[in-house]
């Protein structure tokens, strides 16, 4: 069994890790913030660029379809959106996953945040 100076030096070691993954968790959100991540639809005639914390920071639209159709030009600008959230949070996903692959945690164990 642990006697109370081995629970204490437990109870500050994991204490510890908790702050320096609190530091990285940070990190990782202030570099998602900072990325630009771009979505396109219908052959990049649609564009939308967003922040890894799914912040929109431009939509470009090809001017030809502006005469077009517009529950089109509606659907492609969802599809960009879409598209730019998907590799939004595959980013988050992937710098999530490096801070976790340090720790030994079990693959596919989900972190709660």
């Amino acid at each position: 069994m642990f006697n109370k100076g081995q629970l204490a030096g437990l109870m500050k070691q994991a204490q510890a890790m908790q702050e320096k993954m609190q530091q990285q968790m940070a990190k990782i959100q202030e570099d998602l913030a900072a990325m630009d991540i771009e979505g396109q639809a219908g052959a990049g005639m649609v564009r939308v660029v967003m922040s890894g914390n799914h912040s929109v920071k431009r939509v470009a639209i090809d001017a030809s379809l502006l005469a077009d159709d517009k529950e089109m030009l509606e659907d492609l600008i969802a599809a960009a959106f879409n598209d730019a959230a998907r590799k939004a949070d595959a980013a988050a996903e992937e710098k999530k996953g490096a801070l976790s692959a340090g720790m030994g945690m079990p693959a596919g164990f989900k972190m709660p945040f």
